[in-house]
């Protein structure tokens, strides 16, 4: 289907033409192929790909981790970012809502310190945060979960899911909020939905999964010459943000040495109150004190 894009009064029209143009002209390089053919769907770059425009495969993963058969995703989206004026916003990998209103927040952590339950608390507030419209009464709040699909074992107790929900600490009654956290032992090597599940997250070879949705989308960004070539543009985009990334806070580290080596010299000198050294420098009082304790 031709997309269009407006640019100020001028329309352009991307043909299939004009897509292969652009493919011919973008060369894959043989290293960043190579690393697509090691990509798994709990790689969460390649997993963010995948599931762009692939509702269907979302939908049967929350069927298999909720046990809920008739689930029915209405909207999905990957690399869902929500923002906040004040403080820190988040990125989601996946961001689901159910036709029966149900929202759903799927992150993949490889790393354990990536899976914190903090971290699950905090993605679960700021899910809160934005669902309401001003005026909205709170007992028009969705049910939302918060689902972490972990590389290893995190909670360490053999589990295949471990859903967790607001009780209370002395009988056990549940609140009854609407929040859910889930965690998905991707250690996990049954035979169950669940162990099919995570032996497809961690597949490589399209042909060795065992659920057709899943092994479809996988082929065509492995396999087909249009999905390799937009799986290898997304690979350097990436990269290439990671080295812009990387040279801005080389400048900020620089910086702050620069800082640091201009509190030490006036230290040395002994002629300003640290006061007066943390307005010349940018460091807080605290950094100066600490800087000169180091020094005695």
């Amino acid at each position: 289907m031709a997309k269009s894009i407006h640019k100020g009064k001028r329309k352009v029209v991307k043909t299939a033409a004009h897509k292969a143009a652009e493919r011919a002209v973008f060369v894959m390089k043989p290293e960043c192929l190579a690393l697509i053919e090691n990509f798994r769907l709990m790689d969460d770059d390649f997993m963010s790909k995948c599931l762009e425009n692939a509702p269907e495969c979302i939908e049967l993963m929350l069927r298999i981790i909720l046990g809920k058969k008739d689930l029915k995703v209405v909207k999905a989206q990957t690399e869902y970012p929500i923002k906040i004026l004040q403080g820190r916003g988040v990125r989601f990998d996946v961001f689901a809502r159910d036709s029966k209103g149900r929202e759903y927040d799927i992150d993949i952590q490889r790393a354990n310190d990536g899976a914190e339950p903090q971290r699950a608390r905090y993605n679960s507030a700021l899910m809160d945060a934005n669902a309401l419209k001003s005026g909205e009464d709170v007992d028009k709040l969705r049910d939302t979960y918060v689902i972490f699909i972990t590389e290893n074992d995190v909670m360490k107790r053999g589990q295949e899911v471990y859903s967790y929900l607001r009780i209370e600490e002395h009988n056990g009654d549940r609140l009854n909020d609407g929040t859910h956290i889930v965690y998905v032992n991707g250690a996990t090597r049954s035979a169950t939905e669940v162990g099919k599940l995570v032996h497809d997250l961690l597949c490589r070879d399209a042909g060795e999964m065992y659920f057709d949705v899943l092994k479809k989308q996988v082929r065509q960004f492995k396999d087909s010459e249009e999905g390799r070539h937009a799986m290898c543009k997304a690979v350097e985009e990436l990269v290439e943000r990671g080295e812009a990334r990387g040279k801005r806070e080389g400048k900020r580290e620089g910086k702050r040495e620069a800082m640091l080596a201009m509190a030490k010299r006036l230290l040395a000198n002994g002629k300003l109150m640290l006061k007066e050294i943390a307005e010349c420098t940018g460091l807080s009082l605290a950094q100066v004190k600490k800087l000169q304790a180091s020094m005695a």
